[in-house]
C-alpha cells in the first residue's frame, strides 16, 4: 500500500462516491472511442462507395461514347446507302420514262400501220399492177422495136 499519511490527515482510501463519476468519465471516453471508430469505418465505407460510383460512372460514360461512335458510323453508312438508293431510283425513273416514251412512239407507229394497212395494201397492189402493165407494155414495145430492125 502507500506511505502512511502525514500527521493530521486521515489515511488514504478511495472515495466510494468517486467511483460513479470516474466510471462515467471512463464510459464517455469509451463511447467517444467507439464513435470515432464507427465514424472512421463509415468514412472508409463512404470513400469506397464513392470510388466505386466514380468507376461505374466512368465506365458508363466510356460505353455511351463508344455507342455514340458506333451509331454515328452506322448512321453515316446508312445515309450513304440512302443517297445511293435515291440516285438509283432517280436513274430507274428516268429509264422507265424513256421506255414509256419509246413504248408510246412504237404504239403510235403500230396504230398508224394498222390504220393505214388496207389503204397501203391497195396502193401497193395498184402499184404492182401498174408495174406489170408497164412491164408488159415495155416487153411488147421492145419486141416491136426489135422487129423493125
Amino acid at each position: 500500500a502507500g506511505p502512511p499519511p502525514p500527521p493530521g490527515f486521515k489515511s488514504y482510501k478511495k472515495n466510494s462516491g468517486s467511483g460513479g463519476v470516474m466510471g462515467m468519465i471512463q464510459q464517455i471516453i469509451n463511447d467517444a472511442k467507439t464513435e470515432e471508430a464507427e465514424a472512421i469505418q463509415a468514412e472508409k465505407d463512404a470513400q469506397s462507395a464513392y470510388e466505386s460510383f466514380v468507376k461505374d460512372t466512368n465506365d458508363s460514360i466510356t460505353a455511351k461514347q463508344d455507342s455514340i461512335t458506333d451509331k454515328s458510323d452506322t448512321k453515316a453508312k446508312k445515309e450513304g446507302e440512302r443517297t445511293d438508293s435515291k440516285k438509283d431510283l432517280e436513274n430507274m425513273m428516268i429509264e422507265l420514262e424513256e421506255l414509256a416514251n419509246e413504248s408510246s412512239d412504237l404504239h403510235k407507229a403500230c396504230d398508224f400501220t394498222l390504220k393505214n394497212f388496207d389503204v397501203r395494201q391497195s396502193a401497193r397492189d395498184e402499184e404492182v399492177e401498174g408495174l406489170r402493165e408497164a412491164k408488159a407494155a415495155l416487153s411488147g414495145a421492145q419486141l416491136t422495136f426489135m422487129q423493125k430492125k
